[in-house]
C-alpha cells in the first residue's frame, strides 16, 4: 500500500481501507461493502419528510431499567438566502423531565459516507444489534437487544447522519451538493450549525455538551468543538474520539523516506499475533511500543548506513508478526498492513479484516497473489445493521418514510473534496483545549485495528503540551479492532472510562 493510499484508508474511514489509488480509494471500498450510492436528489421528486416522531422506550442499562424518549426528526440546512438546501435526520435519546443540567452528547460516524448507525446500534445507544465480530453473516437476524453498556443513563445522546448518509439528503443538484456538503471545510461548518440548532431548538444550551466522533468522525469532532467555541458560541465540555486518525500527514506519511507509517503500524501487527496466540497484554504491548519508537525507528532511519540495521529489522519484525522470514526479508522488514493481512491467515485459507485483524472469512480465491474479496467485517455488517436501524426508525418509532437509507454511501466518498486533508484536527484540538482548560478529551482505540492504528494517536498525544489539568487527554486502548465495542469486555470498559470522564467534567 502506498503512503497516499494508506492515508486515505484511515482518514476516509468509518471503515474504509484500500490499496488502490487515491482517486478511487473512497468509492471502491464502500462499493466492496455493498453500499448503494445516494441519489443526486435535486432532479427527482423526493418523498416528503415526515414530522418529528417521539415514542417512549425502556432498556436495561448497567443492571437498571431506564425509561427514555426516542425522537426521530430532521433539521433543515439553509443557504445565505434562507432557502432550505438539505435536511439532516437525527435520532435522539433523551430522559424526560431531567432538566437542562443533564449532559447531551452528539455522536457522528465517519466515512465520509457513513451514517451514525454504527455508534447508535453498536456502541453507546440503548439498543444493540450484533455486528463486526467473528462468525457474523449478512443473513443474521437484525434483532435489537438492550445494550447494557449504553451511556444513556448518564447523558442524552443525539445521533446525527451527515448529508448523503442515513435518511439525510441534499435538495440541490449533484454539483451544488458536492460543493456545499462533500468537503472537509463545509462539512465542519454545517454539522457544527446542526449541533447548535438542535441545542437551541430543544432549549438545551445550558446543558453540558459532549461530542463523540468515530473514525473520520474523530477527524471532524475536534474541529466541530473549536467551531462551536469560537464561531457559534457554545462551549464543549468533552470530546470522545473513537478509532480516529488525527494527523494523516504525520502518522500515515507522504514521503517514502518517512519511518512513521511503519512505526505506527508495527504495534497493531504485533498485537494481532499476540491475540491469536493468547498472549495479548498491556505489559507486552508496552514493551513493543518502546521498541517501535526506539530501536525500530533507529534502524529504519539508518538504512544502508548501518549494515546490521536491516538484519535486525527482519529478525524482530519476523518474531513480532509471525510471518515467513523470507517474505519479511524481501520487504526489508517493512511490512505493510495489506500484505500482513494477506499472509497472516493464508495457511488457513482465510482473509483477515483491516478493521479487526483476527476477524476472518473464507478466502474465495486462496491461490491468488492478492486478495480478491471484500473485507470480512464490512461484508457481514451492512445487511443486519441497515435492516435493524430502518426497522427501528420506521416501525418501532413510527417515523414513516419511504426514502432509501444509506448506512454507507460510496458516492459521498467518491465526491468528497479531500483538499486540505492535513493535521487540522490536532491543531483544532490544541486550540480548543487552550481556550477551555476544563474541556476533557478521551481517545479510544482497539489494539488490532489496522485501518487506524492506535499507536498513531499515542504518538500525537505524547507530543501535545499540557494545558490545564494534568492528564486531560486520556488514551484508552482495548482488545478488539476499529469497533472494539463489539467485544463485551471492551464495551464495558469503554463505558466505564467514559462515565468517569463525564463525572469528572460535571463535578
Amino acid at each position: 500500500m502506498t503512503s497516499r493510499a494508506r492515508m486515505l484508508s484511515c482518514a476516509a474511514a468509518l471503515l474504509f481501507g484500500t490499496s488502490m489509488s487515491s482517486s478511487t480509494a473512497f468509492a471502491a471500498i464502500a462499493s466492496d461493502a455493498g453500499a448503494i450510492a445516494a441519489p443526486a436528489a435535486a432532479n427527482v421528486d423526493l418523498p416528503v419528510m415526515p414530522d418529528n416522531r417521539t415514542v417512549k422506550q425502556r432498556s436495561v442499562i448497567a443492571g437498571k431499567t431506564v425509561n427514555y424518549d426516542v425522537t426521530v426528526g430532521n433539521l433543515p440546512i439553509r443557504d445565505d438566502h434562507g432557502k432550505v438546501i438539505a435536511q439532516v435526520v437525527y435520532t435522539a435519546y433523551t430522559m424526560p423531565g431531567a432538566g437542562s443540567k443533564r449532559p447531551v452528547t452528539f455522536a457522528i460516524n465517519g466515512g465520509p459516507g457513513g451514517s451514525s448507525a454504527y455508534l447508535n446500534l453498536g456502541a453507546i445507544g440503548p439498543k444493540r444489534v450484533r455486528f463486526g465480530a467473528q462468525g457474523d453473516a449478512p443473513s443474521d437476524q437484525p434483532i435489537l437487544t438492550d445494550n447494557p453498556d449504553s451511556w444513556l443513563d448518564f447523558t442524552d445522546i443525539i445521533f446525527l447522519d451527515p448529508v448523503g448518509t442515513g435518511f439525510s439528503r441534499s435538495l440541490e443538484d449533484a454539483a451544488k451538493t458536492a460543493k456545499d456538503f462533500y468537503g472537509i471545510e463545509p462539512d465542519v461548518k454545517y454539522l457544527s450549525r446542526i449541533v447548535w440548532d438542535w441545542l437551541s431548538t430543544n432549549q438545551r444550551l445550558q446543558s453540558p455538551k459532549y461530542i463523540v466522533g468515530e473514525s473520520y468522525g474523530g477527524y471532524r469532532a475536534p474541529r466541530i468543538a473549536y467551531e462551536l467555541q469560537t464561531q457559534l458560541g457554545a462551549g464543549v465540555n468533552g470530546l470522545i474520539l473513537v478509532s480516529p486518525l488525527l494527523d494523516p500527514i504525520a502518522t500515515s506519511g507522504m514521503s517514502s523516506q518517512s519511518p512513521l507509517p511503519w512505526i505506527v503500524d508495527l504495534p497493531s501487527l504485533a498485537a494481532s499475533k499476540l491475540e491469536r496466540d493468547g498472549n495479548l497484554t498491556p505489559e507486552r504491548m508496552a514493551s513493543i511500543e518502546t521498541y517501535a519508537r526506539g530501536a525500530f525507528a533507529t534502524d529504519l532511519l539508518a538504512g544502508r548506513s548501518d549494515p546490521g540495521a536491516n538484519a535486525r529489522l527482519v529478525k524482530n519484525v519476523t518474531e513480532l508478526t509471525g510471518l515467513d522470514p523470507a517474505l519479511v526479508r524481501s520487504m526489508d522488514g517493512r511490512v505493510d498492513s495489506a500484505t500482513f493481512l494477506r499472509e497472516f491467515h493464508r495457511a488457513d485459507r482465510k482473509l483477515g479484516s483491516r478493521y479487526d485483524s483476527n476477524v476472518t472469512s473464507p478466502d474465495p480465491f486462496p491461490a491468488a497473489a492478492r486478495s480478491n474479496a471484500g473485507d470480512p467485517v464490512l461484508n457481514a455488517l451492512i445487511a443486519p445493521l441497515t435492516s435493524a436501524i430502518v426497522d427501528f426508525m420506521t416501525r418501532t418509532v413510527g417515523w414513516k418514510f419511504d426514502g432509501r437509507y444509506y448506512a454507507l454511501s460510496w458516492l459521498v466518498s467518491d465526491a468528497w473534496d479531500r483538499t486540505g486533508l492535513e493535521d487540522k484536527p490536532v491543531i483544532a484540538l490544541r486550540q480548543a483545549m487552550a481556550n477551555d482548560p476544563r474541556m476533557g478529551v478521551m481517545i479510544a482505540h482497539g489494539y488490532t485495528d489496522l485501518s487506524c492504528p492506535y499507536f498513531g494517536s499515542k504518538l500525537i498525544v505524547d507530543q501535545m503540551p499540557e494545558v490545564g489539568e494534568a492528564q486531560r487527554v486520556r488514551m484508552a486502548v482495548y482488545p478488539g479492532g476499529h469497533m472494539f465495542y463489539n467485544r463485551a469486555e471492551s464495551s464495558a470498559a469503554f463505558r466505564e472510562d467514559a462515565r468517569k470522564l463525564y463525572a469528572a467534567q460535571n463535578r
